[in-house]
């Protein structure tokens, strides 16, 4: 009877072992599972250093990283050849995935060329450190344009002819690593055709001088009205009052030695 219990006994130990142990592989196969679904993701083109505004994309600039799958942003690059030679119309952070909205293509010209969006222009003037705010201008920025002129009568008018501007190049560069101050000859705006004739009509008829804008604003300031001188009040002259005439006369009669005066009214 002992003998047929210890079988027993033994009969359940090895069933619960193997139980335990294919619940253990079990789990086992689904963690494995998971961590390889966790590993799997999609390789994507990454800035491999800082790419500054208007900077052509060179294959030192680009690298490889693998982000989870279905994480990707919307018109990433899968291949360093898509992206190579093109040219950054903004700032790209070290290790920034890099997507199609931020590059233009750049096929013949210079990358200026490439970086004028569509339907727009490039105009440069001539600036001098104080119309080329101190030397802050970069590329990217934006700016409004004053236009100073005076009048037949002599007088000097300023208005705001231009606002929202952006600056594609100073001098002769479309981009900069640099925050510091440059003192340059030239800046190159951004401007739809019909605000280049303004601009060239304005520095045509007097002086131009650009105002660097917040790059975070975006409420358009409408120009005050110019004040108009009022008109000096006339002057006008009160005659003095008249003094009375005194109506009367007198008559002097000297008889002899003895003098009489009589008044007579006139």
């Amino acid at each position: 009877m002992a003998r047929k219990r210890g079988i027993i006994l033994i009969a359940l130990s090895l069933v619960m072992g193997v139980g335990a142990a294919w619940t253990a592989n079990k789990w086992v196969a689904a963690k494995s599972a998971a961590e390889d679904g966790a590993r799997k993701g999609t390789h994507v083109v990454a800035a491999a250093m800082a790419i500054p505004y208007g900077t052509k994309v060179e294959p030192r600039h680009l690298k490889y990283v693998e982000i989870p799958e279905g994480l990707a942003p919307s018109g990433f690059y899968s291949s360093v050849d898509n992206v190579n030679g093109m040219v950054a119309t903004v700032a790209i952070a070290r290790g920034e995935i890099l997507i199609a909205d931020r590059f233009a293509n750049h096929e013949t010209g210079s990358t200026l060329a490439a970086l004028v969006s569509e339907n727009m222009r490039a105009l440069t003037v001539r600036v001098n450190d104080v119309i080329g705010v101190a030397g802050f201008l970069l590329p990217g920025n934006t700016v409004d344009v004053l236009s100073s002129r005076k009048t037949n009568d002599r007088r000097a008018v300023t208005e705001t002819i231009l606002r929202n501007i952006k600056v594609l190049a100073v001098d002769q560069t479309a981009s900069t690593e640099k925050n510091e101050p440059v003192i340059v000859r030239a800046v190159t705006l951004e401007m739809t055709p019909k605000e280049a004739e303004i601009l060239v009509k304005a520095r045509t008829e007097g002086e131009i001088q650009l105002t660097l804008r917040n790059p975070l604003e975006e409420e358009v300031i409408e120009p005050e009205p110019e004040l108009v001188a009022k008109p000096a009040p006339k002057v006008v002259r009160k005659r003095a009052p008249r003094r009375p005439v005194n109506s009367t006369t007198t008559v002097t009669v000297i008889r002899g030695t003895k003098v009489e005066t009589t008044k007579a009214k006139s």
